[in-house]
């Protein structure tokens, strides 16, 4: 057994940066750390450390300004080593030349909406779209002079370019869509984004992450991801990271940043650098069970519709198989019996949970129609145009058995009535 270290008892006397022990406060005592490293061979941690400091010690006035030109750190909003290190392995698994960590998901978008457009610009967007980038795009930026027009989620890319204008500076898309699960052709939006002048492309890839799809690598400026979801995969943080195509646009980004104060606790960080090491086993298991499930509910007559980008039926399935290693684990499905067949679903299973969010080990269930997007964001006009129909539900498979989750299912549905359903 290793004896149990303690500082030697000359550096006890020495006390806090030189101060004898005996001419400061034991409070002074109490919040030093400026103690000898044990003896022996030098180690380093295995899981890098949590920098819960918010600023940091200078030798000298000069260092300020040289540690902003080089590089190191000063203040947490500007910069933390915790961040730093899941930016890095974020960068690696999308392929890019920077990436940066946000405090959420809608942190990343709105920060990337504001450093990117100006009054008078104008934003192409699919829709339907996750209900915080429809709630920006059409009640908040509109008050700062940006235009925006929709294209159906899905649509061929040309559809794209029929609504690009002299003042368009971005194209946005979302692949694999929410909550409907439509697919964008990467390759063909990046080939259309570097056809432009000075058109920014933006995906939010949220629904597959990063292992199952990188999108850096068909050309697209800037990758988005709430790593809330799929990329923290434990329902236990908020976050979300941009990865961007180049080096300009990162720190372009930085700035903004840090300025709009935007950036991720470093506590988050080191939660979401733990759920990255298992991103990729997670993801296999999520996509081989949702394929399980999405095959059920296809043949249940009481289903009428399912979308899930690892069926044939899927209208981009062909798309999906290019550019996706797998599937993921987001399936949509349209419940007969409208809003009442999808809430008695939604409502009535036991393994599953309902809530809000995906991506987690858990599965989840919701109900678009009266939650997400529901009237509290979205009128019934604005949603049925998004094809986010009144018996949809948003189903997020776990890990669990997929057995257990098709018996779950199964027994929910028994309890929709054949009387109400059309």
């Amino acid at each position: 057994m290793s004896k149990k270290w303690f500082p030697p008892q000359s550096d006890l006397e020495k006390g806090v940066n030189g101060l004898h022990i005996n001419d400061v406060t034991p409070d002074t005592v109490a919040t030093s750390s400026r103690f000898s490293s044990p003896p022996g061979p030098k180690t380093e941690a295995l899981v890098p450390p949590i920098y819960h400091s918010s600023t940091y010690k200078l030798q000298s006035v000069d260092d300020y300004l040289k540690i902003l030109e080089e590089g190191g750190y000063i203040y947490s909003r500007l910069g933390n080593f915790t961040n730093d290190s899941v930016c890095a392995v974020i960068n690696s698994l999308e392929g890019g030349k920077g990436s940066l960590v946000f405090s959420t998901g809608m942190a990343a978008i709105s920060t990337a909406l504001l450093c990117f457009l100006k009054s008078g610009d104008h934003i192409v967007v699919n829709n339907p779209c996750y209900s915080g980038t429809y709630d920006i795009v059409v009640n908040i930026l509109p008050r700062y002079g940006i235009e925006h027009t929709f294209v159906t989620t899905g649509c061929p890319v040309e559809e794209y370019r029929k609504y690009i204008k002299p003042n368009t500076r971005m194209l946005y898309g979302e692949t694999p869509c929410n909550p409907n699960m439509a697919i964008l052709d990467l390759e063909e939006f990046g080939k259309l984004g570097r056809s432009l002048d000075n058109v920014l492309t933006i995906v939010d890839s949220t629904f597959a992450s990063p292992y199952l799809q990188p999108v850096i690598k068909h050309g697209i400026d800037i990758s988005m991801h709430s790593c809330t979801k799929y990329m923290g995969g434990h329902s236990d943080l908020v976050a979300g990271c941009l990865t961007f195509g180049s080096v300009d646009l990162w720190k372009t980004m930085i700035h903004y940043q840090t300025t709009l104060g935007t950036s991720m606790s470093p506590h988050d960080a080191s939660l979401l650098l733990r759920g990255i090491k298992t991103l990729p086993i997670r993801m296999e298991k999520h996509s081989s069970n949702a394929q399980k499930v999405a095959e059920f509910l296809e043949k249940h007559p009481k289903v009428q519709k399912v979308m899930y980008p690892g069926l044939p039926s899927h209208p981009q399935h062909q798309i999906a198989r290019k550019q996706m290693k797998m599937f993921s684990g987001m399936i949509a499905a349209e419940i007969r019996g409208g809003v009442q067949g999808g809430k008695i679903l939604v409502e009535n299973v036991r393994l599953v949970q309902l809530a809000v969010s995906l991506g987690g080990v858990e599965s989840l269930i919701e109900h678009p129609a009266t939650m997400t997007h529901g009237p509290m964001l979205m009128t019934s006009e604005d949603r049925l145009s998004g094809g986010i129909t009144d018996g949809l539900v948003r189903i997020s498979i776990g890990i669990e058995d997929p057995d257990d989750l098709i018996k779950d299912l199964q027994q929910a549905l028994d309890k929709i009535p054949e009387n109400i359903i059309g």
